[in-house]
């Protein structure tokens, strides 16, 4: 038997309770918001823990799924990612946005006259 048809069947395994799993986090999230709804004379505070766990519950089940798994893979890979990228300095920053925000004005500024000239213009040919 080869290790990898092991693994295969595992994973077929959980892929089959994967449909049950979805089926328990869609409950817990009905629960959440029907018990809200049902105890809206309750305080505040607790109804908000209630739906907080009931979600985070939800959440913990929704990661054991495939999906779930392909989802913290992706958000792993996501954080050495960013650990890879080269941020710019403060000065760069800073040199940066000046040059942006001087080039908005000249362009703004453009579009004044540009108008101005144009308004200029037509009440001229209007009268």
């Amino acid at each position: 038997m080869k290790p990898g048809s092991v693994k295969h069947g595992t994973e077929v395994q959980q892929a089959r309770h994967d449909g049950l799993k979805w089926a328990a986090v869609i409950a817990l999230l009905v629960v959440a918001v029907v018990g809200n709804t049902y105890f809206a004379d309750t305080g505040l505070l607790y109804r908000v823990l209630g739906v907080v766990v009931l979600c985070a519950l939800a959440g913990l089940i929704a990661l054991t799924t495939a999906k779930g798994r392909d989802l913290t893979e992706l958000a792993v890979s996501a954080k050495k990612e960013i650990q890879r990228v080269v941020w710019p300095t403060r000065p760069e920053t800073i040199q940066t946005t000046a040059i942006v925000l001087v080039a908005v004005v000249v362009v703004g500024l453009m579009l004044w006259l540009i108008d101005t000239l144009l308004g200029w213009a037509m009440s001229g040919v209007i009268g």
